[in-house]
C-alpha cells in the first residue's frame, strides 16, 4: 500500500485548500477511502470517510460543511476540499485506508496512511 498526499501548505483563514492522495499497491476501488489529521501535540482526528464507489461520504461531527471528499477511482486518487479555513485547522492531514468498502471512523490508528500533507492556517 502506498499513500502519497500533496496540496497542503501556509494559508490565510478562510482561503479553501484541496488536497490530493494518490494511492498504488492495492486495488484502489475496492476499498473505502479515509482522511484523518493530526493537530500539533494531539492524537489523530477523523474528517471524513468515502465509499469505495463514491456513492456515501461520512463526515466527524465537526466537520460537515466545511469539508468536502470526493474520490476518482479512474486515477486512483482521493481528495478533500477544505473551505473557510480556520486555525484550529491546522494538522497535518493524512489519507488513510479503510479496511473494507464502507467509511467506518473506528479504528483509525491501525489504518494504513501516507506521510501526510501539513496544514497551516495563520494570518
Amino acid at each position: 500500500v502506498q499513500l502519497v498526499e500533496s496540496g497542503g501548505g501556509l494559508v490565510q483563514p478562510g482561503a479553501s485548500l484541496r488536497l490530493s492522495c494518490a494511492a498504488s499497491g492495492f486495488t484502489f476501488d475496492d476499498y473505502a477511502m479515509n482522511w484523518v489529521r493530526q493537530p500539533p501535540g494531539k492524537g489523530l482526528e477523523w474528517i471524513s470517510g468515502i465509499s469505495w464507489n463514491g456513492g456515501r461520504a461520512e463526515y466527524g461531527g465537526s466537520m460537515e460543511g466545511r469539508f468536502t471528499i470526493s474520490r476518482d477511482n479512474a486515477k486512483n486518487t482521493l481528495y478533500l476540499q477544505i473551505d473557510r479555513l480556520k486555525s484550529d485547522d491546522t494538522a497535518v492531514y493524512y489519507c488513510a485506508k479503510a479496511h473494507g468498502r464502507l467509511p467506518s471512523s473506528r479504528d483509525i490508528n491501525g489504518l494504513p496512511r501516507g506521510q501526510g500533507t501539513q496544514v497551516t492556517v495563520s494570518s
